[in-house]
């Protein structure tokens, strides 16, 4: 295990490598490895530990009774999952969690945050702490994915989506965490008329765009 990466993770930010190796086997860690479209947790599935990356990412979606799927998020290297179920213990799954790529992950157990550690460890409030400001920024993702999404219009939501991706790198030239499919189902919108949208959209001179690497031509409809 690179526990010189973890020791980089916001999970961990604030312990040493020795602290972490510590406190590790008191949340009952276990890492398992998963192949690129296989499923790590399933709709209507409950949950007692939530995952930490360690390499390549998942992605979270939704799939409705018809078969329409939506992904709401890619979870990367370093990034947590799942904290908010295994904390409501007993609460269903809303969403389905499946290998992006080819990734490990690292499963903690949340009951040893909640109860005094036998070792006394010490490290437990700081992961805790960890905790709080992660589940204060994947709000923040969620009010942004709200404000994407208000437009009515395709060219709206997608205009919104890459000024903000622009104005967080403070560069012209951006690459989006999502290919084609992802965004689409992240905007909410069909990936044809997403693909139609990015082509009128080049024609008219306000991007270039190659897979998910975009460059936005400056003018007054995008502003940093």
């Amino acid at each position: 295990m690179d526990f010189f990466m973890l020791s980089h993770t916001v999970l961990f930010r604030g312990l040493t490598i020795d602290e972490i190796k510590s406190v590790l086997p008191c949340l009952g860690a276990k890492e398992r490895q998963y192949v690129k479209g296989e499923s790590v947790w399933h709709t209507g599935s409950t949950v007692t530990s939530f995952g930490l990356v360690l390499s390549g990412g998942v992605l979270i979606e939704n799939d409705d009774i018809w078969g329409n799927k939506t992904v709401l998020n890619k979870i990367g290297t370093g990034k947590v999952f799942g904290e908010t179920y295994a904390f409501a213990s007993g609460e269903a799954l809303m969403v389905n969690v499946v290998a992006a790529e080819e990734c490990r992950i690292l499963f903690l157990q949340v009951k040893p945050l909640l109860t005094v550690c036998k070792k006394m460890c010490g490290y437990h409030n700081k992961i805790i702490e960890n905790l709080i400001f992660i589940f204060a920024q994947k709000n923040l993702h969620l009010s942004r994915r709200m404000f994407h999404i208000s437009s009515k219009s395709i060219r709206g939501r997608l205009r919104s989506y890459l000024s903000y991706q622009a104005t967080k790198a403070g560069a012209w030239e951006i690459e989006l965490p999502f290919n084609r499919q992802q965004l689409a189902d992240y905007l909410g919108v069909d990936r044809s008329a997403l693909s139609n949208e990015i082509s009128k959209m080049q024609k008219e001179g306000l991007i270039k765009a190659e897979k998910n690497r975009f460059h936005i031509i400056r003018t007054k409809q995008f502003e940093m």
